[in-house]
């Protein structure tokens, strides 16, 4: 297919994730992670993860599935993220003194695994705080300043959700784009790349091999970063209708009350649209799903990178390991 972003020979279910020197695929095999180990050789294990919709099957159901993936895709990707750390090395590096700074090297001295596990919690808390202040309260607050200093008026007040959403999604953005530049990241980008060009190689039916994943675009539309965007286009609409029906939760005073109902009504119900409409996608290539793909698409710009060709030989190990040899077990 020389047309980019033509459709493909095949729609398939097999998704992935980028690792620390690797990539993990999930297919109609189960899960595997394939990690490059400081010898040098590609690793391949199975991934033993028991998915709740499998005995709860109800939360299998369309729209409810949605929130469940998300939380186990979130599960899933740190249990690997970690085992991959593990087999290339990275793990045994940090704990060598040689490479601990000095910071590191007094706490590994000074402090036991209790205090360890304890300062470990307090970091998880903080790293909820941070997101919660950059995502939720600093574009309520910004959009709150601009109206306050600029004077917008009612009609602006009305329309606090969807300049709240291009706020949110303009500091995912620069955020997104500064992580991209620690070298550690950029090399993980890399793998992302790997991943979704031997995904795309797979889809198109072409033959599993280096040159033939590098050909292919690194842009994926059932990517997380689409679905991501998806979500914030989706709460945008929401909210938006929510605040017209609702205008009292437009009022300072009920902010905390507003930031709940996000939280805890409006984000599990977009979840499970957004979560329907990336299936959706993955299915079909017209002018609707094209355009709720293509901030997604746009910001794999940012979150993937032209991989190396052992980076797709570590893609391709792990692909070939979750697929079947007939296509239709993999498909949608």
């Amino acid at each position: 297919m020389s047309k980019e972003g033509a459709a493909c020979a095949r729609k398939t279910s097999v998704g992935g994730q980028a690792l620390i020197e690797g990539v993990m695929m999930t297919g109609p095999k189960g899960t595997v992670l394939s990690v490059r180990n400081t010898k040098g050789e590609i690793v391949t294990e199975d991934v033993v993860f028991t998915h709740i919709k499998d005995k709860i099957k109800f939360l299998g159901w369309p729209m409810i599935r949605g929130v469940v993936n998300y939380i186990e895709t979130m599960k899933l990707g740190y249990k690997t993220l970690m085992r991959s750390a593990e087999l290339s090395g990275q793990l045994e590096d940090e704990e060598n003194p040689e490479n601990m700074s000095k910071l590191d090297r007094w706490l590994s001295d000074h402090m036991g695994p209790k205090l360890m596990g304890a300062i470990s919690v307090v970091a998880s808390a903080l790293a909820m705080v941070i997101g919660v202040f950059l995502f939720m309260w600093l574009p309520i607050w910004l959009v709150d300043m601009i109206d306050e200093k600029l004077v917008v008026g009612y009609t602006f007040e009305r329309l606090h959700p969807l300049y709240e959403g291009l706020m949110r999604g303009a500091i995912m953005v620069v955020y997104m784009f500064l992580v991209s530049r620690m070298k550690d990241i950029h090399r993980v980008f890399m793998y992302h790349g790997a991943e979704h060009k031997s995904i795309t190689c797979y889809e198109k039916g072409w033959d599993l091999t280096v040159e033939n994943v590098l050909k292919c675009r690194r842009f994926h539309p059932r990517c997380g970063t689409s679905f991501i965007f998806i979500i914030l286009i989706v709460s945008i609409i929401v909210s938006s209708v929510i605040m017209i029906a609702f205008p009292q939760l437009g009022d300072k005073s009920l902010r905390l009350v507003w930031m709940a109902v996000k939280l805890l009504v409006i984000l599990p119900i977009v979840t499970g649209i957004s979560y329907e409409m990336i299936k959706y996608a993955g299915r079909h290539d017209n002018i609707v799903t094209k355009i709720f793909s293509a901030p997604g698409l746009w910001m794999q710009r940012i979150t993937t990178a032209e991989p190396t060709g052992e980076m797709a030989e570590v893609a391709i190990a792990s692909i070939k390991a979750v697929i079947t040899e007939n296509p239709e077990d993999d498909s949608l």
